[in-house]
C-alpha cells in the first residue's frame, strides 16, 4: 500500500467523466487500498480515484466508526427527499459550500470481490455517497453550491444565535 497525491484545483482529470473498470484484479484491489490509505491519511471520508489522477469509476468511503467501503463501478438507482448542509472537498481545500442533497438514495455497485451490492443511505452516508459519484461524473460540489460559505463564521454565528 501507498499514499497517493491528492490532486487539487481545478485539474482537468477532476472535470472529466471516470471510465469503469472492466476487470477486477490486483491492480485495481491495490488502488483500493492505496486510496483508502489516502483517504484516512488525509484525513478524510471519502475519495474517489480521480482525485488521485486515475480516471476509473472506483470510490472508498467511510464516515466513521469503521464503515469502510470500497465501490467499484458505483451508481444512484433512486434519490429522495433533498437536504442542504455543508460540504468540503479534499481536492478543493479550504472551500466550504452548501450543497442539496437528497436526504436517502439507492446506490449499486461492485465490492472488490465482484458481487454486485445494492445499498440504500441516508444522512451523512447518502451525502458522501452523491458526493464521491459526482467526482466520477466530472461534477465537483462548487458546481452544486448554493453559496460558498466560511465554515468558521457559520460557527461563530450559530454560536451567538444559541446565546
Amino acid at each position: 500500500m501507498a499514499l497517493r497525491q491528492i490532486i487539487t484545483g481545478l485539474h482537468p482529470v477532476l472535470r472529466r467523466r471516470a471510465q469503469p473498470v472492466k476487470k477486477i484484479n490486483g491492480p485495481v484491489l491495490n488502488l483500493l487500498q492505496d486510496m483508502t490509505e489516502t483517504m484516512y491519511h488525509a484525513p478524510g471520508v471519502g475519495l474517489a480515484a480521480p482525485q488521485i489522477g486515475i480516471s476509473r469509476r472506483l470510490v472508498v468511503i467511510d464516515p466513521g466508526e469503521e464503515q469502510l467501503l470500497q465501490l467499484i463501478n458505483p451508481c444512484i438507482l433512486e434519490k429522495k427527499g433533498e437536504i442542504i448542509d455543508l460540504e468540503g472537498c479534499l481536492s478543493l481545500p479550504g472551500l466550504t459550500g452548501e450543497v442539496p442533497r437528497a436526504e436517502w438514495v439507492a446506490v449499486e455497485y461492485l465490492d472488490p470481490r465482484g458481487k454486485k451490492v445494492r445499498l440504500q443511505a441516508e444522512g451523512l452516508m447518502a451525502r458522501i455517497l452523491q458526493h464521491e459519484i459526482d467526482h466520477l461524473e466530472g461534477v465537483l460540489f462548487i458546481d452544486k453550491a448554493l453559496r460558498m460559505v466560511d465554515p468558521e463564521g457559520e460557527r461563530a454565528k450559530e454560536g451567538k444565535k444559541s446565546e
